[in-house]
């Protein structure tokens, strides 16, 4: 690792550390990541990760990415499916086009929380549909 100084705080004071555990946290999931090296700031405690140690961190935050968008994935086909909608019609009451729910239960993105929370209320009281429908 060739960086001298913190790019967090600019202070020259950068001690190297080895082989520590560090922990990744998305969509409510925490893993821990072990054998983590770099150099770790005095002044402001701001970590460099080696390029080794960044990759394996870097890949254990996509891995918790790409399980929250399966979870999410799975729980808006459910709940459009237990609605009676089809993708399109699901896509027009959210105000989203015509492929987004395709791509939400895809898991090629995630939807928008304001989605999420209406899909998650009409789950819980389908007879709002009517409401917005």
């Amino acid at each position: 690792m060739k960086t001298k100084t913190c790019g967090s705080c600019g202070a020259d004071q950068l001690v190297p550390f080895s082989n520590e555990a560090f922990e990744v946290t998305h969509g409510g999931q925490t893993v821990h990541v072990a054998g983590l090296s770099g150099k770790r700031c005095s002044a402001c405690g701001e970590v460099h990760f080696d390029a080794r140690s960044t990759k394996k961190y870097a890949a254990t935050g996509d891995k918790l990415v790409l399980a929250e968008r399966e979870a999410m994935s799975a729980e808006i086909r459910r709940i459009r499916k237990r609605l009676g909608l089809s993708q399109a019609k699901a896509a027009h009451i959210t105000g989203g086009g015509h492929n987004a729910f395709s791509r939400y239960e895809r898991g090629e993105a995630m939807p928008m929380p304001a989605v999420v929370n209406l899909f998650r209320l009409l789950d819980k009281h389908p007879d709002l549909l009517k409401e917005i429908a």
